[in-house]
């Protein structure tokens, strides 16, 4: 769980952000929520990189 992982949840991060940019954009409250469940979804993969990297 190294690097590339890192790069993978902060490329998920980046389209969360993108989606609820869209969806506040359109009007679209299913999109923008969709968009904040990613962003959530990233970082939370990303806390547990970080318990990993702490315990190395």
């Amino acid at each position: 769980m190294g690097l590339d992982d890192k790069l993978r949840n902060a490329a998920e991060e980046a389209t969360g952000k993108a989606k609820e940019a869209v969806g506040k954009g359109t009007d679209n409250e299913r999109l923008e929520a969709e968009g904040r469940a990613d962003q959530t979804e990233a970082n939370l993969k990303q806390a547990g990189e970080n318990v990993k990297d702490a315990f190395k």
